[in-house]
């Protein structure tokens, strides 16, 4: 008789942490932190449509990273939660502490239970009446909750933008100095993000009902202290396509040719013409939706 095929529990927990952790940090990165008026939330997403930020309830904003269709169908699972509890209760019951918690075991669970954990990590954030009641949770991909008092970042190179956030942070700062900070901290030292690649949400500490208000590219520019000459220029670029406009592709942008074709003569539906998938996280292309993890058009992660 054979003997049963065994991994010690140790072993298959950290293959699924590992497993996890890879595919989320080729996500594009987003930072969310509290300013004078509310919180901020910037992330890196060259999507209009496939939104990493996104309301919950009246004062409370979700934020996710990875895959698209994952956290999405959990921003889903928060609305009806929020609409129901609000509806039997009251509204001022529904807070982010209590969704946090609600994420948490539901992540934690398909993480100690299934084969394959989710691939994401999310942001629950609650503006407050006033500045001490803010509050932001971090749910990690295996169900931990990590509760931040100044700033959150998600996705890949979060060592990285984490110190640059440290570094620059000031608290009370205004929306156009919180905003700056994290536009650089996201590109980092060789890397400058155009507006239409960034997703910026606030949560406004004010006395309507409603505080979510995504913040437009007009906008950005404008608390970014650029003129609108600069944000129609960036937009050329990114229209022209990957390496337009004098910058260098990145990897991911650059098709790779067959190694069994020759460099003058192809076919057209051949590998060479089309180029082999290039990495979701560094390139809009569509790729094959069981490696991607940032949101493209007619894709089904982000």
């Amino acid at each position: 008789m054979s003997m049963p095929f065994y991994v010690a529990p140790e072993q298959f927990m950290k293959d699924k942490a590992d497993f996890a952790r890879k595919n989320i940090g080729r996500g594009r990165p987003l930072v969310a932190t509290v300013y004078a008026d509310g919180i901020l939330i910037c992330a890196e997403n060259t999507s209009k449509t496939l939104h990493k930020v996104s309301e919950i309830y009246d004062r409370i904003a979700f934020a996710g990273v990875g895959r698209y269709n994952e956290f999405d169908q959990l921003r889903r699972s928060g609305v009806q939660y929020a609409d129901i509890k609000g509806f039997q209760f009251s509204r001022e019951d529904v807070d982010a502490r209590a969704l946090a918690n609600l994420y948490a075991q539901h992540i934690g669970n398909i993480f100690t239970h299934e084969m394959k954990p989710l691939e994401v990590e999310i942001l629950v954030a609650e503006v407050g009446i006033e500045a001490a009641g803010d509050q932001i949770f971090h749910i990690l991909y295996d169900g931990s909750v990590v509760d931040e008092d100044r700033f959150s970042v998600l996705g890949g190179e979060a060592d990285a933008i984490t110190s640059r956030m440290a570094t620059v942070f000031e608290s009370g700062w205004s929306l156009s100095d919180a905003l700056k900070a994290t536009s650089d901290a996201l590109g980092g030292p060789d890397k400058v993000l155009a507006v239409p690649d960034l997703e910026v949400a606030v949560l406004e500490r004010s006395e309507s009902r409603r505080s979510f208000r995504r913040v437009e590219d007009d906008e950005t520019a404008a608390l970014l202290g650029l003129s609108p000459s600069a944000l129609s220029s960036s937009e050329a670029s990114a229209s022209a396509g990957p390496g337009a406009g004098g910058e260098l592709a990145e990897p991911g942008d650059l098709p790779s040719p067959d190694p069994g074709s020759s460099s003058d003569s192809s076919h057209p539906g051949s590998p060479s013409d089309s180029g082999s998938p290039s990495d979701p996280s560094d390139s809009g292309s569509p790729s094959d939706p069981s490696d991607s993890s940032e949101p493209e058009s007619g894709a089904t992660s982000a």
